[in-house]
C-alpha cells in the first residue's frame, strides 16, 4: 500500500502551520533528529501520511514518532489514536508514542528507543 495520498491543500496548509508552531517537546526532538543527526537517519516534521498528519515520520524505515500531551490519555483522544495506529500498521508503518514529558525530561532516552526500534544498538 503506498504511504502516500493526494494531500488536500487545507490539510498541506495545516501541516505548515503546525511545522511553525511546534510544542516544546516537539521542538527539542526536532533538534535532536534533525539535518540526519541520529545516526544519518532522515526525519519529516509534520508529516502528511494515509490522510493524517504525524509528528515525525522517518520515511526509509517506515517509522512514525508521535510526542502525546495529556490530552491523549483521555478516551476521546486515546481512541481515534489506537484506530490510526491501527491504519498506519496495516500499512507497514511502526508507531511510536511517547509522553511530552518523557521527550522534554530525557530526549536521549526517547533517542534510544528509536534507534533500538530501527535496529540501531547505541546512540
Amino acid at each position: 500500500m503506498p504511504s502516500h495520498r493526494p494531500v488536500s491543500p487545507m490539510r498541506r496548509q495545516n501541516a505548515r502551520r503546525m511545522r511553525k508552531a511546534m510544542t516544546d517537546a516537539e521542538l527539542k526532538f526536532w533538534n535532536a533528529v534533525r539535518a540526519h543527526r541520529l545516526e544519518n537517519l532522515h526525519f519529516r516534521r509534520q508529516y502528511p501520511l494515509l490522510g493524517c498528519i504525524v509528528d515525525f515520520a522517518c520515511p526509509e524505515k517506515r517509522l512514525v514518532v508521535e510526542l502525546d500531551g495529556s490530552q491523549h490519555a483521555l478516551p476521546h483522544h486515546r481512541d481515534p489514536d489506537r484506530q490510526r495506529d491501527a491504519a498506519l500498521a496495516t500499512a507497514g508503518w511502526t508507531v511510536l508514542r511517547f509522553w511530552n514529558d518523557d521527550d522534554l525530561t530525557d530526549c536521549g532516552a526517547v533517542c534510544r528507543h528509536v534507534l533500538m526500534t530501527v535496529g540501531i544498538a547505541a546512540y
